[in-house]
């Protein structure tokens, strides 16, 4: 009994290889077989096509070009244009907004009147062949121009300018004469106030204010010497009278002689 036992451990421990190499041959032909989906990312999407099988699956990386919006530059959008209205004959504001993208200043409709311009000096002419004579210079208004108009008080002459001047010249004039510039459309003219009127102050000379500084320059010089002087007479005073005070309480001889 027990060498059957054996005999038929012996026969199983001999067959199971064979049995169990059978069934997983068998179990892999019996099974459907795996099919691998080709896999295509584009950009973050993944797309898997079911028609095709592949043994050996791909992935491949297609770029998809995005759509470029036009940038615009915020620095450059958000920047006035080097446009300065109190400049003579400058290019207009609007050809620099088209060509450079910054901005200009607000400007009235051309079928408004137009605001009035602003006079920045009334200078007067030192040099040359218009030397005594009066230069007036102003800036444009943020409005449409066509000409500008030059005013002199008690004169009665109206002298018209082109929209692209900024400064005229008007003859000699006295202390306090005023001077008004206007601006002109084809809507009409801007109306006079206070920046677009001026009086003429005749300015100071160089020469008199050299004087003025010397003058100046030496009543302070004056002052401080009198100052020093009476500083050193009050210090001398001082000590002459520490030298007698002290000379009388510290001689006790003379005060025995005297008082013999």
């Amino acid at each position: 009994m027990g060498s059957l036992c054996g005999n038929l451990a012996v026969l199983l421990l001999f067959l199971s290889p064979l049995m169990h190499s059978h069934l997983f041959a068998r179990a892999s032909t019996s099974s459907p077989s795996i099919t691998r989906k080709k896999a295509i990312n584009v950009e973050h999407f993944t797309i898997v096509n079911p028609n095709t099988d592949y043994d050996d699956f791909s992935i491949v990386h297609e770029v998809v070009p995005s759509a470029k919006s036009p940038r615009l530059n915020s620095e450059v959008v958000n920047t006035p244009c080097e446009y300065n209205s109190c400049l003579e004959n400058q290019e207009p504001c609007e050809m620099i907004k088209a060509r450079e993208g910054c901005l200009c200043p607000g400007v009235s409709d051309e079928d408004s009147p137009p605001h009035a311009p602003r006079i920045e000096t009334l200078r007067p002419i030192t040099t040359g062949e218009n030397a005594g004579k009066i230069e007036v210079q102003w800036c444009a208004p943020d409005s449409v121009v066509s000409s500008y108009k030059v005013t002199v008080e008690g004169s009665g002459n109206d002298l018209e300018f082109g929209d692209g001047a900024r400064r005229a010249t008007v003859g000699s004039l006295e202390v306090g004469t005023k001077v008004c510039v206007e601006a002109i459309n084809k809507a009409g003219h801007s109306s006079y106030s206070d920046f677009s009127c001026k009086r003429y102050e005749r300015p100071e000379s160089l020469e008199l204010q050299l004087l003025a500084g010397v003058i100046g320059g030496g009543i302070v010089l004056i002052l401080l010497l009198i100052i020093v002087a009476v500083v050193l007479c009050r210090r001398k005073m001082c000590q002459k009278a520490q030298r007698e005070s002290g000379g009388g309480l510290g001689n006790p001889s003379y005060k025995s002689e005297r008082a013999s």
